[in-house]
């Protein structure tokens, strides 16, 4: 069948990411949901189902809405025993959710590091929940592993394996950025404003154990208005009174701290595809482009001039054509001709 990748294009904070995820495991029904990418529960995605339910989550993948797939946490990514315990709860998904045993642990020494550093915290802009002190017991070869956590037995497997079996049986398999946010990434970053681990689509197969000539898609996710939440460049970042006249204000799905702002940037988008090998395009918040696209748009045909004028400088920017085109925060509220 397909192995497809979903990642952020800008900073994270895509307006949408968690809600394209579920959209397209809805569509697509794959097997196997995993997570990959970024660092561990230091990033958000709110995922809203059938007007009335919305979720939050930071370690469960935000494809859980799909109630047929198993649902993996991939070695690259951190694990805090205590937050994936109270989401496998808070969801209701225990059963299906499955880490690798060679994730690392976030233990509570990492958090209080992480806190009590002042450059982290006032410098970077860090969330406090501990993942680059983590990250730092993994490169000196002294973390802890899942396998190693009695408490956490029940949900430990080999999920490369479990994952090339499946797409060796050609079932689908969707691979979803943990913290998908392209400007944030340790490499292809605002080096020093940026997370402590790549967040590319390469470091997401890597981390499930796939190669790279197994990836069919790569679906890049960009926010029309770009948001930031931290420190570090922002190069279209407008004024808060600038975005509050537009009517945008949003606040982070972990830190809650109110996310800055910014006007569409081209050449962040098309180095963004460039790097992470994009071939569909998804862009969020069109509605905020223009307003009379809020949720009534359905079809392609009945997006506005205004917004298509804007998807189609979008495809000329990034490269490949946008296939999936969100216009409200409801999961159903999603263009997809892909």
């Amino acid at each position: 069948m397909s192995c497809t990748i979903i990642v952020g294009g800008f900073f994270g904070d895509e307006g949408g990411k968690g809600k394209i995820v579920a959209h397209v495991a809805h569509k697509d029904k794959p097997s196997i949901i995993s997570r990959g990418g970024g660092v561990g529960p230091n990033a958000g995605h709110t995922v809203k189902v059938g007007g009335e339910k919305e979720y939050g989550v930071r370690m469960i993948p935000s494809g859980f809405v799909f109630p047929d797939a198993r649902l993996f946490i991939g070695t690259g990514v951190l694990v805090d025993p205590r937050v994936l315990k109270q989401e496998i709860e808070y969801v209701g998904v225990d059963g299906r959710i499955f880490i690798d045993g060679r994730c690392s642990i976030i233990e509570e020494k990492h958090i209080e590091q992480d806190r009590a550093n002042e450059y982290l915290s006032k410098t970077i802009g860090s969330t406090g929940t501990g993942c680059g002190p983590a990250n730092v017991d993994r490169v000196q070869r002294v973390a802890t592993q899942a396998k190693d956590v009695p408490e956490l037995a029940p949900y430990v497997i080999d999920a490369a394996q479990e994952v090339n079996d499946a797409l060796d049986r050609n079932e689908t398999v969707l691979l979803e950025g943990t913290q998908g946010g392209f400007g944030i990434s340790l490499y292809w970053g605002t080096y020093p404003y940026v997370t402590s681990k790549d967040t590319s689509a390469s470091q997401i197969a890597a981390d499930n154990g796939v190669g790279p000539t197994r990836i069919d898609d790569v679906i890049v996710v960009f926010k029309a208005y770009p948001t930031r939440v931290g420190e570090g460049p922002f190069g279209t970042e407008m004024t808060k009174e600038e975005s509050h006249s537009l009517g945008i204000e949003e606040f982070g799905t972990v830190t809650h701290r109110e996310r800055r702002i910014g006007c569409w940037d081209g050449k962040m988008a098309r180095y963004s595809a460039m790097i992470n090998g994009c071939t569909i395009g998804a862009i969020t918040g069109i509605d905020n482009v223009d307003e009379a696209c809020y949720g009534g748009a359905t079809e392609y045909s009945q997006l506005t001039e205004k917004a298509l004028a804007f998807i189609r400088q979008a495809e000329e920017d990034i490269g490949v054509p946008v296939k999936l085109i969100s216009t409200g925060p409801e999961m159903t509220q999603i263009i997809d001709i892909r």
